[in-house]
């Protein structure tokens, strides 16, 4: 798989890890904090095995701030997603708007130096 398709779709696995990571236990509520801490860090180590070649291989034909802009915009998608089916919140107006702006600054990023 070519070096500029590879680490996107290694930060879309790795992003998905992450979010169970981080978000996921908010359904376990009952469950002790310990036990969610070591839980998330096993998921987490599955992230990094994603996350760190995403970025090795992506640094090749990337700069470092681009692969940071992927990750972020890659996130809030994944987030996006998780947030809405899994934890069945909304997804409001607001949320929009304030995604947009955030990929109109990625837009900045992978559009090169102005003047």
């Amino acid at each position: 798989m070519s070096p500029k398709i590879l680490p996107i779709v290694f930060l879309l696995v790795s992003n998905v890890f992450m979010t169970f990571a981080w978000y996921g236990h908010l359904k376990f509520e009952n469950r002790p904090l310990y036990v969610v801490i070591l839980v998330s860090w096993m998921i987490a180590f599955a992230e990094y095995c994603f996350a760190v070649p995403a970025n090795r291989i992506g640094h090749t034909v990337y700069s470092a701030a681009e692969l940071k802009t992927m990750q972020e915009v890659i996130t809030l998608v994944v987030f996006s997603i998780f947030s809405i089916f899994y934890l069945g919140e909304q997804f409001t107006l607001n949320h929009l708007i304030g995604f947009a702006f955030i990929c109109l600054g990625a837009f900045f990023i992978f559009k090169g130096p102005i003047g």
